[in-house]
């Protein structure tokens, strides 16, 4: 009988399982934050389009058929066809595929160098930090969008160009934010009492400084994701994104300007960038308010 009950004990004494705890924490943040929880749902269903894209277009993205051109959309072509008779929905689709992996690399990269750069400025200090943070001034001197164009202009339009061009401008942000949070996690003393036993700056700077910025470096990257994907469909309205015949959101957009009496063409393009900025935005935001409870909105 002890046995027996010493088990009953133990069984619900025992933790849930990992996957329990994530399902209960995915629920309370889908109470608490429901604007972040639907921006999370968006983002996740484009991933999946994105990764899933030829399986799912009904149509070819690069066939055309003029017989079909111009289409109102129909069960036939669900957001109806262009000036050449594509399915606008099969380019959506596929563009999905570019836009995100873009987003993710470009906000991605701009986040962790920015980060790095901005940890070895303020760990470093004086000489090596004043050189750093002036470099960073000069590229703030420029609007982003002057800058990419500029870099786009110099390397050329091309997948790898495009992800370097909106990469750099965006490494100033996450340089400042990392760099103060260095200053202050360099004084504490428990990274004075790393030092007196003999740790390495290496170390210091991986085992302790940055721990610190995990938080920091999510809330910014789900921020930097949408500003990369609209970076990317901006490229893409002025003709300096992706290449033709790939398809891609702002290209579509650009194409449907110059096409009257069909407003669907604009529509579901302009409609997919939307929703892929807003999603991330508000996903940031939410994420800020869960790691920072001080900046909640009122």
């Amino acid at each position: 009988m002890r046995v027996g009950g010493a088990n009953e004990k133990q069984a619900k004494t025992a933790k849930p399982s990992r996957w329990l705890r994530s399902a209960r924490a995915i629920w309370r943040f889908s109470q608490d934050y429901p604007l972040g929880a639907l921006s999370a749902f968006i983002l996740f269903t484009m991933i999946m389009i994105a990764i899933l894209g030829p399986l799912l277009t009904p149509y070819d993205p690069l066939t055309q058929n003029l017989r079909e051109r111009l289409q109102p959309p129909s069960l036939a072509h669900l957001a109806g066809t262009d000036q050449f008779g594509r399915d606008i929905m099969s380019r959506l689709i596929i563009g999905a595929r570019m836009a995100m992996f873009i987003g993710f690399t470009a906000s991605i990269s701009r986040i962790t160098i920015g980060g790095i750069i901005g940890i070895i400025s303020a760990y470093a200090g004086k000489k090596t930090d004043m050189i750093i943070q002036r470099f960073m001034d000069t590229f703030q001197a420029f609007p982003n969008m002057v800058l990419i164009i500029a870099l786009i202009a110099v390397l050329g339009p091309s997948i790898p160009n495009l992800i370097i061009a909106i990469t750099v401008p965006g490494l100033p942000g996450p340089n400042r934010l990392t760099r103060s949070i260095t200053l202050s996690v360099r004084e504490h003393q428990f990274i004075e009492a790393a030092r007196s036993i003999g740790a390495t700056p290496a170390r210091i700077i991986f085992l302790h400084i940055v721990p610190q910025c995990v938080a920091a470096y999510l809330i910014l990257w789900s921020g930097s994701l949408g500003g990369a994907i609209l970076a990317e469909s901006s490229l893409g309205f002025l003709g300096l994104g992706v290449p033709p015949p790939h398809p891609a959101w702002g290209a579509s957009l650009n194409e449907a300007m110059r096409i009257h009496g069909a407003p669907w063409t604009a529509i579901f393009p302009g409609l997919a960038i939307t929703a892929a900025v807003f999603a991330a935005n508000l996903l940031g935001d939410a994420l800020r308010d869960v790691w920072d409870p001080r900046l909640k909105r009122l």
